[in-house]
């Protein structure tokens, strides 16, 4: 079959991106500005140029939605279920993003009404499949936090252990021991010592920082 006989389906990009406010997990959405699902909130995309590659139209949409920029991006998963646009056959590929605390600024811009910051645990009804999306995204997270890989976007260069255990507890939406947890993070070489001391309630602690950055 000749290839012009094949339908051409459309391709979007779409950013899931997270941030720790007050040790708790929040994910960057959008409110759409026009059809279809207007008015409904949505995770930052958009299409793909002709000759644009996918990564770089993800950061693109990102910006021009978000004024969000400069993040290092993961890509997460492919969608393409026949329905999830009324628009037609649109596939989308979905990438994730973390970004550290004290770059929260966001403005809303392009096919943006509005932008915002969302707690993980308590979010709209979503536009498109964004739920699916969002909901592979934080299994992504939590199964990267579970086999001890490095989050370094999502605390400073040097931490203590309890604001390590804060960041895990944030997005496992769970507590835990504090002396199983010490453990297995200096069993597995995950940080190192850097010498430094905080105080904090009139205790010394020790300031470790990621041994290997991703």
């Amino acid at each position: 079959m000749p290839l012009s006989e094949f339908p051409r389906p459309m391709v979007t990009v779409d950013v899931v991106i997270f941030t720790l406010q007050e040790q708790d997990l929040q994910v960057l959405l959008v409110r759409r500005k026009h059809p279809p699902f207007e008015g409904m909130w949505a995770i930052p995309g958009g299409f793909v140029g002709i000759d644009e590659p996918l990564e770089t139209a993800a950061l693109r949409e990102l910006e021009e939605e978000t004024g969000v920029r400069d993040v290092r991006l993961e890509q997460l998963a492919t969608f393409g279920d026949p329905g999830r646009d009324p628009r037609g056959r649109t596939i989308t590929v979905a990438y994730l993003a973390l970004l550290p605390p004290g770059r929260t600024t966001v403005r809303a811009g392009d096919d943006a009404a509005d932008a915002r910051w969302w707690p993980v645990r308590s979010l709209p009804p979503l536009a498109f499949d964004h739920d699916r999306i969002l909901a592979c995204a934080l299994q992504k997270l939590r199964h990267n936090l579970r086999c001890m890989m490095a989050l370094p976007e999502l605390l400073p260069e040097t931490f203590t252990l309890r604001e390590l255990q804060a960041v895990y507890e944030a997005i496992l939406g769970e507590k835990l021991n504090p002396h199983t947890f010490r453990r297995r993070v200096l069993s597995a070489d995950l940080v190192e010592k850097t010498g430094e001391i905080r105080k904090e309630a009139g205790r010394k602690r020790k300031l470790y920082r990621f041994r290997h950055k991703l």
